[in-house]
């Protein structure tokens, strides 16, 4: 072993996760190496994820505002014509910019990137073997390693993925057409973005969920409001419905469903997948060297300082449990690698935002109304609708509403959750307001602009703190 390929800590997966581990382990005087198979770094949320999905939001929300919203602004524009191809382009080169970007902030940092497939043979050593085949395996000796190799998308055994007419959120980000008619199995967030984004170039998009509503995670009262603004959108959703088979004939997905009516069936000229993501462990060698998973979701048992059972081998971001959010990853990498330099630091999972791009947008922070009741917890609530906002009507974005739940007692944030335009960009504010254990008479006595869609927060945060006078609700 040549004293070049000895490092205090190597890093496989290049992601938010390993990326982030990367740049923070170097600030700390760490010598580094990142492992990725891919010839482009940033993992699933740069190449096949977050960024490309959201650029296509953006896309075809400028496409749908152009079709059916600017006129009543008094802005009139002849027949509008969709280039998808160019649109596709836009989305390829947003990602292109955004991973040559995360390579120079590595080379920055003196972070050395090996390309090819990472594997452990030992708690000090790793394997990778060569993207091309063609060379040699290289052997890494590490003080420590860490895993950051993210996730894929689960695979029905009922439906499998052809790359063409079943499909993955990958494929589904770059169809050469618009499909006239999209099937999506799943009405979680990957199934309603990507379903948003299809649905505004086009296409007729059904959604089959098993459960009861769609994004059942979210607080019901927000869940509800999303699934009627898609339904007004042009969605149809089958609820309490799941898909039985599918079978690919004449350049099309005829599927065969149960739904609460009985048997159904439905042709669709792609049908998307999208029931949920599992951690993508295949080929590190976890088998072979002990590392404990959970038998039931193949996630990395990890203490909490993110080390796993085997002294010296860390994991984070998707491959451990928690939701499967890149900002969750970059938490956790920050935490993990100053953990290791002997820095106290954690991650507080009670504010960790959770958003969903639609449109409008969703997003919370926080324990839902029906966790607080699960768990007896005295709280107030306060709603008030962006209807009520002079920015929101100056824009023509009314839908939506913010809810702030808070104790009874203290008054302490417990959750924040809004539907509505710029969701997105609001949440920070409930995020710090939780992470500082804010009260919601904190966030209606601090002063916001006017216009601004943060003041229906501040609103809905006086409603609660009002609320608090009454003794709240179990």
């Amino acid at each position: 072993m040549t004293e070049e390929n000895r490092y205090d800590l190597v890093v496989i997966g290049s992601g938010p996760g390993g990326y982030v581990a990367c740049v923070r382990a170097a600030q700390l005087g760490m010598r580094v190496a990142c492992v990725e198979k891919n010839a482009r770094l940033g993992g699933v949320c740069l190449n096949v994820g977050c960024i490309p999905s959201k650029a296509l939001l953006d896309s075809s929300e400028h496409y749908a505002t152009a079709r059916r919203r600017l006129a009543e602004h008094g802005v009139r524009v002849g027949e509008v014509e969709l280039d998808l191809a160019a649109m596709m382009a836009r989305k390829d080169q947003v990602v292109a910019e955004l991973t040559e970007n995360v390579r120079k902030l590595l080379e920055r940092h003196k972070v050395e990137v090996v390309t090819g497939t990472g594997r452990l043979e030992s708690p000090g050593k790793v394997r990778v073997e060569p993207a091309d085949r063609e060379g040699s395996p290289v052997e890494l000796q590490a003080g420590k390693v860490l895993l950051a190799t993210g996730s894929e998308p689960v695979q029905v055994p009922s439906l499998p993925f052809d790359g063409r007419f079943i499909v993955s959120s990958t494929e589904a980000l770059a169809f050469d057409r618009v499909p006239e008619r999209l099937g999506i199995v799943g009405g979680g967030y990957i199934g309603l973005e990507l379903g948003s984004v299809w649905n505004r170039l086009g296409s007729h998009v059904t959604v089959i969920e098993m459960l009861p509503r769609i994004a059942s995670l979210l607080d019901s009262q927000v869940s509800r409001a999303l699934e009627r603004l898609l339904r007004r959108q042009g969605f149809e959703f089958l609820l309490e419905s799941r898909v039985e088979e599918a079978a690919v004939e004449d350049d099309a997905v005829r599927v065969r469903l149960r739904t609460k009516k009985g048997e159904e069936e439905r042709v669709f000229d792609r049908l998307l997948v999208a029931v949920g993501r599992r951690p993508l462990t295949r080929g590190l060698g976890l088998e072979d060297l002990g590392v404990a998973t959970d038998p039931q979701t193949g996630q990395i048992l990890v203490n909490t300082r993110y080390e796993t059972s085997v002294p010296g081998i860390y994991a984070i971001g998707d491959l451990v449990a928690g939701p499967m959010l890149a900002h969750k990853a970059s938490a956790e990498a920050v935490a993990c690698v100053e953990g290791m330099a002997g820095l106290e630091s954690e991650v507080n999972y009670d504010a960790v935002p959770s958003i969903i791009y639609t449109w409008p947008e969703v997003a919370s922070v926080g324990k839902t109304e029906e966790a607080l009741k699960a768990l007896q917890v005295p709280y107030c609530m306060g709603t008030y609708p962006f209807a009520g906002a002079g920015r929101a009507r100056c824009m023509g974005e009314t839908d939506g509403f913010v809810k702030v739940l808070s104790h009874a007692g203290s008054g302490r944030v417990l959750g924040i959750h809004i539907i509505g335009p710029r969701a997105s960009d609001m949440i920070a504010e409930g995020v710090l307001a939780v992470e500082c254990s804010a009260t919601a008479q904190d966030i209606g006595r601090v002063m916001h602009g006017h216009p601004t869609f943060a003041e229906a927060l501040q609103e809905a945060a006086r409603v609660a703190t009002a609320c608090a006078v009454y003794g709240g609700k179990l």
